[in-house]
């Protein structure tokens, strides 16, 4: 599965989406619908634009305006059967690969664990997690702008981040980063990996 390849085409979806509900959407609004750094949000707007699938135009006191092209229709009604019919495999290997983790976790006594990762795979899990008696303590994502998701904290400093027994990778964009990341900063045995990911965790 190519899971950023997978997490462009969902992006560039919702952009599609909030242009077409919302034609003077702030870029910064945009982000925070997101997830994402402002940043990323405004280089896949860009890349939307030099797509040809969103045309710009100024409003004024320094606004923009953002409309779907035709083909920008088009493209959004493709990528929304390509994601629906992706959503169902999806979820079902998601959700098996998460309730295996939390399994691993209940023999090994950990109950409160921390998802790095803000992302569909967090949500899954977060659902899954008061099945198996897990707690979901909350969420670090450096790359988030979100303050809480799902109801729950978002850290984007790691010292921040309340007490937890274990870490849940749940990051699609660059899983191995987060990974080393985390494993630099805690006993890496208490990072724990859902196999959906395609990660084989390597020994720090």
């Amino acid at each position: 599965m190519n899971t950023e390849r997978s997490r462009e085409d969902v992006l560039t979806l919702e952009i599609l989406d909030v242009v077409q509900k919302q034609s003077d959407v702030s870029q910064r609004h945009l982000a925070q619908h997101l997830g994402v750094a402002l940043g990323l949000a405004n280089s896949y707007l860009k890349r939307c634009v030099r797509k040809g699938l969103i045309k710009i135009t100024e409003a004024p006191a320094n606004r923009y305006l953002y409309y779907l092209t035709p083909k920008g229709f088009a493209e959004k009604s493709r990528l929304t059967a390509q994601y629906l019919s992706y959503s169902f495999s999806f979820y079902r290997h998601a959700s098996e690969s998460c309730v295996r983790v939390f399994e691993t976790c209940r023999d090994q006594g950990w109950r409160r664990l921390l998802l790095c990762g803000v992302s569909d795979l967090a949500d899954i899990a977060t659902l899954r997690a008061g099945e198996q008696e897990i707690i979901i303590i909350g969420f670090y994502d450096p790359r988030s702008e979100r303050r809480l998701y799902l109801d729950r904290p978002v850290w984007r400093e790691f010292g921040a981040v309340g007490t937890h027994d274990a870490c849940m990778v749940t990051d699609f964009m660059a899983p191995q980063m987060i990974y080393d990341h985390l494993a630099c900063r805690m006993d890496c045995g208490r990072v724990v990996v859902p196999d959906v990911l395609g990660l084989v965790p390597e020994d720090h």
